[in-house]
């Protein structure tokens, strides 16, 4: 009878003890979400945005090439000798067969003089010996001996003739010299470079396609170059020739183009930039290349809509307006022109998507949209300096 009364007290200190806990518990619970309620929101990013639209796009062919000249030499010589004179001025335009440089050829000379000298002898012996022959005083032998004598030495004379030319060295076309740095008095070695020259007015462009786009090449295609001497200037060629023969190391062909040069603004050794137009225009949804987040998992980029309509904790600005909400998804990239890349897959038209500043972003992000500074989106950019 004694151990009821203890037993009743102890259940009703255990439920004052659980009651007690129950109390403290839902009172720290109130406490939790009154600081969570009172947390400050995070602030809405700032970013830049455009809306994806259709653009015409004209498939090309680009690759770089080489400018070579139709006609170019160094002017060298074949024989040693000692410079007389300089007959040009670096720069100068020349004709063809023009003299360029006139070498020491004195004891040449002397020399032909003295085989011609004898040349003359045996001509004269020769007909002497003809009219002998005639009367029977001597016998044809001779004058067959006569005869390969005269040859021999007209030989020797053309020779000699020969090696003088060699002395008088001539610009074997026209076309415009460059700098020299021969003077008269200098003596020159056989294969020494004396100047150089070119024919400039019409130039070759010589570049690389790879084979799988050999089918779409043809002669006479038209194409246009550009170079970076000359920024946002196009110079129009054609197709003038197509290697016969894939390179095995690489699998590319040599294509070689032809285009005027009448102003004389491209030299020779420049390189240039070659774009030649294939096929028909094809339309592509468009987007600045600093849109697109690449990742090894796929690209990717964040689209901007405004918050669902059932949301209650949707940010909203000073005018009470939403702000709008960030969504990244993944896209298919295409061709690239310029400073835009096209989007096959993942977008459509219209759609409002994040240029820069992506990576403050993640699902969710309230974002606000100031476009007074907008990134690169030319499909033809030129190179500025500031």
């Amino acid at each position: 009878m004694a151990k009821r009364p203890t037993t009743k007290r102890m259940l009703i200190m255990v439920g004052l003890v659980i009651l007690l806990i129950a109390v403290l518990a839902f009172g720290k619970f109130l406490q939790i979400k009154k600081l969570i309620a009172s947390a400050p929101k995070p602030a809405a990013q700032v970013v830049t945005a455009v809306k994806a639209q259709t653009a015409e796009w004209q498939p090309q062919l680009t690759s770089v090439g080489t400018l070579a000249p139709v006609r170019g030499v160094d002017v060298t010589t074949e024989i040693a000798g000692l410079v007389r004179e300089v007959r040009f001025k670096s720069g100068d335009e020349v004709k063809a067969g023009q003299v360029l440089f006139e070498m020491n050829a004195d004891s040449d000379i002397a020399q032909l003089r003295a085989l011609q000298a004898n040349a003359d002898l045996a001509g004269t012996t020769l007909k002497r010996d003809k009219l002998q022959l005639s009367a029977q005083a001597i016998s044809q032998a001779q004058v067959d001996g006569d005869e390969a004598d005269l040859k021999a030495k007209q030989a020797l004379v053309s020779q000699q003739k020969a090696l003088v030319d060699k002395k008088t060295i001539r610009a074997p076309f026209a076309g415009k010299l460059g700098i020299t740095a021969i003077n008269p008095g200098q003596y020159l070695n056989p294969g020494d470079k004396l100047v150089t020259l070119q024919t400039i007015d019409t130039l070759y462009a010589d570049f690389f396609i790879p084979q799988k786009q050999l089918a779409s090449l043809s002669i006479g295609q038209k194409l246009n170059l550009t170079s970076d001497s000359y920024p946002g200037v196009g110079f129009a060629a054609k197709v003038t020739s197509i290697s016969p023969k894939i390179d095995a190391a690489t699998r590319n062909v040599q294509v070689q183009a032809t285009l005027p040069n009448a102003k004389r603004q491209l030299l020779p050794g420049m390189f240039a930039n070659v774009s030649l137009d294939q096929g028909e225009l094809k339309k592509y949804l468009t987007l600045p290349q600093t849109a697109i987040t690449y990742n090894p998992y796929g690209s990717t980029v964040f689209l901007l809509a405004p918050p669902p309509a059932d949301s209650k904790d949707a940010m909203k600005d000073d005018k009470g307006q939403a702000y709008l909400v960030a969504q990244q998804v993944f896209v298919t990239t295409g061709p690239t022109r310029g400073d835009q890349v096209a989007i096959l897959t993942g977008l459509k038209e219209g759609q409002t998507v994040v240029t820069s500043g992506q990576l403050k972003l993640k699902n969710g992000t309230p974002v606000v949209i100031d476009n007074k500074v907008q990134p690169a989106n030319s499909p033809n950019p030129t190179p500025q300096e500031h």
